[in-house]
């Protein structure tokens, strides 16, 4: 579909595929909803665009995908993919302010600063839909089903302790804060994954994660837990 205020995402895409894997494309627009209509019908699809090769309908992107072998994500996959890029920028950005703040990306307060970055970054992800992150919460975390107001309070501490830590601020309210949560969300995910042996999605990215429960977030609430203790025995070097 090329139409005046709309053009096919998923075409633009399916043009380059076939592109770049050596076809050659002859390519037909569909430039009124009267077209795109007529066209749905006479091939009975629901979508555009459609993929034929020699003659024989592939069908639409995804489909495309298949055809040439290429992994195509299944609604309700399951995926480490939000997390892994969460905690990739965490790095870098620490690296970052490192050079900027010491002049080397090195220097021991990095992981300071990664583990910081890496709260405010996944507390931004829950606070996105916050009632989305709350009902999947709940599935799991042992303080959040005794008193349902800390799925709600959950993001909000945990993106403060993060702000607090990132600034070397108020360490008497962050580290405590953070030790707090970190503690308790370790010590719900290993009850539910590791006694339990439940099989559910981990709410550490959001109420719409296909991030299975597990490792993850108990190495979320572990460097939480980490970095609170380390954060409060500072108070008293």
């Amino acid at each position: 579909m090329v139409m005046e205020k709309h053009v096919c995402p998923y075409g633009l895409k399916a043009l380059d595929l076939l592109k770049r894997e050596g076809f050659a494309v002859e390519d037909h627009w569909l430039t009124t909803r009267a077209q795109t209509d007529a066209f749905k019908a006479e091939n009975g699809v629901k979508t555009t665009p459609q993929v034929f090769v020699d003659g024989e309908r592939i069908g639409g992107y995804d489909d495309t995908r298949r055809f040439l072998g290429k992994a195509v994500a299944e609604p309700g996959d399951t995926t480490y993919t939000p997390v892994i890029a969460i905690f990739a920028m965490s790095a870098l950005m620490a690296l970052a302010i490192s050079y900027a703040a010491l002049g080397t990306p090195f220097a021991p307060r990095a992981v300071e600063w990664f583990i910081a970055v890496a709260m405010c970054l996944l507390a931004l992800q829950k606070l996105q839909d916050v009632e989305s992150f709350s009902t999947m919460f709940l599935n799991y975390d042992l303080l959040a089903r005794r008193w349902v107001p800390y799925s709600y309070v959950y993001p909000f501490a945990e993106g403060l302790a993060g702000v607090l830590m990132l600034a070397g601020a108020f360490t008497v309210l962050s580290a405590p804060l953070a030790l707090v949560i970190g503690t308790v969300g370790a010590v719900s995910v290993f009850k539910a994954v590791y006694i339990d042996r439940r099989e559910l999605k981990c709410a550490c990215v959001g109420g719409a994660s296909n991030v299975p429960l597990g490792f993850v977030s108990l190495t979320e609430n572990l460097m939480m837990v980490a970095m609170g203790l380390w954060m409060g025995a500072r108070l008293f070097l």
